[in-house]
């Protein structure tokens, strides 16, 4: 099952997967077009990427681009957490200016 969580910004969500555990760990689907699609996020994702930071506190990213290159972002953490913050610059958005931090960690498993 696919758990859709909206947030206070305007086309920012959460996904939650069904997470299957046991005593060899876990496995979830992190990303199924058709589920995705019936769940309202109809986007082509077209570019997968992973990154490694080896140590603490490591400040990454700051992601904006414009049409044509606009692009649609899913977030996760493999291992340890993410704080990743959104701020919404999008000049015309109901959310302009406004910003929102979340979790994102191998525990809780949230995209």
């Amino acid at each position: 099952m696919l758990k859709i969580i909206d947030t206070k910004l305007k086309d920012v969500k959460i996904v939650e997967t069904d997470v299957f555990g046991d005593h060899r760990g876990f496995f979830t689907e992190t990303y199924t077009q058709n589920k995705f699609h019936e769940a309202g996020i109809d986007v082509d994702f077209i570019q997968d990427n992973q990154s490694l930071s080896v140590e603490p506190g490591v400040l990454r990213g700051m992601h904006y681009q414009r049409a044509p290159y606009a692009q649609t972002k899913l977030l996760r953490a493999v291992t340890g957490v993410i704080y990743d913050v959104l701020v919404d610059i999008r000049k015309g958005s109901p959310t302009y200016g406004k910003w929102e931090g979340y979790l994102l960690s191998e525990y809780n498993h949230r995209q």
